[in-house]
């Protein structure tokens, strides 16, 4: 209910009128390394249907770092998993926020964000700072839905992984989610070029005006 009311309150942001399911959660999680001091960062968490796999597999073990946007759904997360860095704010700033934190790189990253709700611009300018402090071996997961798989945002959003990733795996559907699902696995990100993170830059700092960091 708290997902529909932030649904409807801002659509653009939330992107969704629930959380995702359980089914699906395991699937993006499955990346989350169970043995060793892993970084994992969390972009878009909502009510935390992600975190709560994410602290299961980590098991006290490791970072975990969750940046939302909606300020009564951090609060709210904040409070159910105390174990966990929750930050308010912009996923476009990232590195403005992991620095704060002196952290260089993370191994993974899970995407709960609404990509089909953002313009051209701001999908890359949050691509680019995912690929900027990902670790060289590390991964990134997001997902899509099946119905929206072939509109014009959702091709968008593969054709800029491709672009960014050596590799990008798609799973199986993941029926058991409403709507269905799938996930991109994306491994060895591209490095980013000199005048990419000048702009991706620029375009953080200009994100992170107004913004709180907790």
């Amino acid at each position: 209910m708290s997902f529909l009311v932030e649904f409807m309150r801002n659509p653009l942001t939330v992107g969704a009128v629930q959380a995702s399911g359980s089914a699906l959660a395991e699937v993006a999680t499955a990346t989350v390394p169970a043995t060793g001091s892993p970084v994992v960062l969390e972009l878009g968490p909502g009510t935390g249907a992600f975190t709560a796999p994410v602290q299961r597999r980590l098991a006290g073990s490791g970072r975990h770092i969750a940046i939302e946007l909606n300020p009564r759904f951090a609060a709210k997360l904040a409070m159910l998993h105390p174990a966990v860095d929750v930050v308010t704010g912009n996923a476009a700033a990232l590195r403005g926020v992991l620095a704060q934190r002196g952290v260089d790189s993370v191994d993974v990253v899970i995407s709960g964000l609404p990509w089909a709700a953002f313009d051209r611009k701001l999908q890359q300018d949050v691509l680019s700072e995912v690929v900027a402090v990902m670790h060289p071996a590390g991964v990134f997961t997001t997902f899509a839905y099946v119905h929206a798989r072939w509109a014009p945002p959702a091709r968008r959003l593969l054709r800029s992984l491709q672009d960014r990733f050596e590799e990008v795996v798609v799973s199986r559907t993941v029926w058991k989610n409403l709507p269905p699902a799938l996930v991109y696995f994306c491994r060895r990100p591209v490095p980013v070029t000199t005048e990419e993170r000048r702009d991706s830059a620029v375009a953080a700092s200009g994100s992170a005006d107004g913004q709180t960091f907790h």
